[in-house]
């Protein structure tokens, strides 16, 4: 709970929390334990407190659900964070269910937003939401056993529940756990399977699923088909799918199915310490390591009370605007593949951005897979040269010079193109509503017309020492969001030239004495970033032990996807690959 500001009231999500809790006497209640916080709601009026929160108390944007199953006390956790897209500091409600039944009510008639996240509970918890619209499985495919994030769940080739491993330390005695299976291969079958009896599961139930159109008192006849566009497809960004029902030509409706790309990244993490995880946070949305390393510090520190050096703060500032200037150059690149104009724009924006790329390079000793962040601080500071250049000068004139002449030519070559607008204006437009209610986030949101951005809405470090616009469009189409990534990265350079300005001359990067093995207070947290491509949170829960109990991902590219299939209808696949391409997608931060 946080204090009394200096007018002696309380903070506007305080006063709503505090009535929620009168309101609903006996049915909510502050959660007590040390070091967590927010609100514990029976399973029963999750529902109506979600009205509640939305519809009285301003409560409008829920970013993130995610479960934790806490075996010990025998029951699973359903986390909710939800925010005002007016600004300010959200709420944490939860539900606590029994880990032989957890049933808890659908939130998304209320908070579309809340679909594919509660599939995620569902598939690695085995939550059954009532009242779900599509309940089946998303990162694991329909038929698997089990569900990956119990903690009574092992893997193939399980070894021990955290890291180090005794076979690795400190015996160093390595060995291949494939070793001890007995078909010497990363698979297990569950109780009783028999392979002659095994029926596998189809794609039926997805497929009967999908909307379809008759062509009854249509002049023309036209087929209903259904197309599966990926997973193996250049235009997917990835391995990702999309079945579409098409009415002739049109899209009727459209399934978004992912996946492919799994490896439990969630469960790897708390197998790990608290520290191995950071390099892990690289390969999520591998175009923004820099950011992802931010994030997670950021939730982190906040378990530890860690204070970050005044340098550090703005070197971390530095990195994650230049990273926002290299995803969207990536971004708006591709976005022109998928229009057609193969490989010249992504070229001419994929130069800048090697630019970009040397300073990460040069500083961190990697140019994507960066693992610079550090629980109070940065792994290092700038080298001295850079490109036989003075580091500090070589920055200064990407930022001031090199950076914004590359934006004003990709601004004068693209941005009046014919074909550019002829395909983009009034494709794909998501109304300000219906964004808010999807959860997207980023320039997807921000290209609504809804001026909702962390570095301000929930400022973070020392956002608020710098002088930068919010910016935002009208029309919510695919044209707007690339005039959106556009103008934030003249507003990143901006950012960029006053922390060359003001950034200390020396100093720490690092505070206190590094650990390997950092053991962290018990407690919860939620850390979040303003990524390029949206809100990136780390939901995480400590023992006070080296390793995290609970690491969860609340990722931008997995979110912005629910709205996907609402964006596509009525338009052709021509579109649907443009409108995939607008919402600019990873598929290592989607799959995780």
């Amino acid at each position: 709970m946080s204090d009394k500001d200096s007018s002696g009231t309380l903070p506007v999500n305080e006063v709503a929390s505090d009535s929620l809790v009168a309101r609903f006497d006996g049915e909510v209640h502050s959660d007590t334990r040390e070091g967590y916080e927010g609100y514990i709601v029976a399973a029963n009026m999750l529902p109506e407190v979600a009205n509640v929160l939305r519809d009285e108390l301003g409560y409008d944007y829920l970013s993130s659900v995610t479960g934790v199953d806490y075996i010990d006390e025998n029951h699973i956790e359903v986390v909710y964070h939800a925010d005002q897209t007016a600004g300010g500091k959200g709420i944490n409600i939860k539900v606590q269910l029994d880990r032989e039944n957890p049933v808890v009510p659908t939130l998304v008639p209320i908070y579309p937003g809340a679909d594919f996240q509660e599939r995620e509970v569902f598939d690695m918890y085995g939550v059954q939401f009532d009242g779900h619209p599509n309940l089946r499985r998303i990162l694991m495919w329909d038929g698997f056993h089990g569900y990956p994030l119990r903690k009574d769940w092992k893997e193939a080739y399980y070894e021990e529940d955290v890291k180090p491993f005794d076979s690795r330390w400190p015996g160093g005695g390595v060995k291949r756990s494939e070793a001890d299976n007995p078909y010497g291969k990363n698979v297990s079958y569950p109780p009783g399977f028999d392979i002659n009896n095994w029926t596998p599961e189809t794609d039926d139930s997805l497929y009967e699923s999908l909307q379809k159109t008759t062509s009854n008192g249509k002049s023309l006849h036209t087929d209903s088909i259904v197309v599966n566009i990926g997973p193996q497809h250049p235009s997917t960004h990835g391995v990702f799918r999309m079945v579409v029902a098409l009415d002739g030509e049109t899209i009727t409706d459209l399934q978004p199915v992912m996946g492919y790309l799994h490896r439990n990244h969630e469960k790897i993490g708390e197998r790990n310490t608290f520290l191995q995880n950071m390099p892990y946070t690289d390969r999520l949305d591998y175009l923004c390591s820099m950011s992802n390393n931010f994030g997670y510090a950021l939730a982190v520190e906040q378990l530890m009370g860690a204070d970050v050096p005044e340098r550090a703060e703005y070197i971390r500032i530095l990195m994650a605007e230049l990273t926002r200037i290299s995803n969207h150059m990536w971004a708006i690149g591709f976005l022109l593949n998928d229009l057609g104009a193969f490989q010249t724009p992504a070229l001419y924006a994929i130069r800048a951005r090697e630019l970009i790329l040397d300073v990460f390079e040069a500083t961190a000793g990697s140019r994507m897979m960066c693992n610079y962040m550090r629980f109070g601080g940065l792994a290092r500071d700038f080298p001295d040269t850079l490109r036989g250049e003075d580091t500090v000068q070589f920055i200064t004139d990407l930022v001031e010079n090199t950076l914004p002449k590359a934006i004003d030519e990709l601004d004068q070559f693209l941005t009046a193109n014919e074909i550019v607008r002829s395909r983009c204006i009034g494709v794909g437009v998501l109304p300000p509503d219906k964004a808010i209610a999807y959860s997207a986030a980023g320039p997807l949101l921000r290209a609504s017309g809804v001026p909702y951005d962390l570095r301000t809405a929930d400022s973070y470090s020392i956002y608020d020492r710098f002088d930068f616009d919010i910016c935002t469009r009208p029309n919510g189409d695919v044209y707007d969001r690339y005039l959106v990534r556009v103008d934030e990265m003249r507003e990143s350079t901006r950012i960029c030239q006053q922390v060359m300005r003001d950034i200390p001359a020396e100093g720490e990067i690092f505070s206190g004495k590094p650990q390997y093995n950092v053991r962290v207070p018990a407690g919860e947290s939620y850390g979040r970033v303003e990524n390029p491509k949206g809100e990136l949170g780390y939901y995480v829960v400590s023992t006070g032990k080296a390793n995290p109990y609970r690491y969860h991902v609340r990722a931008p590219s997995f979110v912005n996807l629910t709205v996907l299939g609402e964006l596509c209808k009525g338009h052709k696949v021509a579109d649907a690959v443009v409108i995939l391409g607008s919402i600019d997608i990873v598929l290592g931060e989607v799959d995780r």
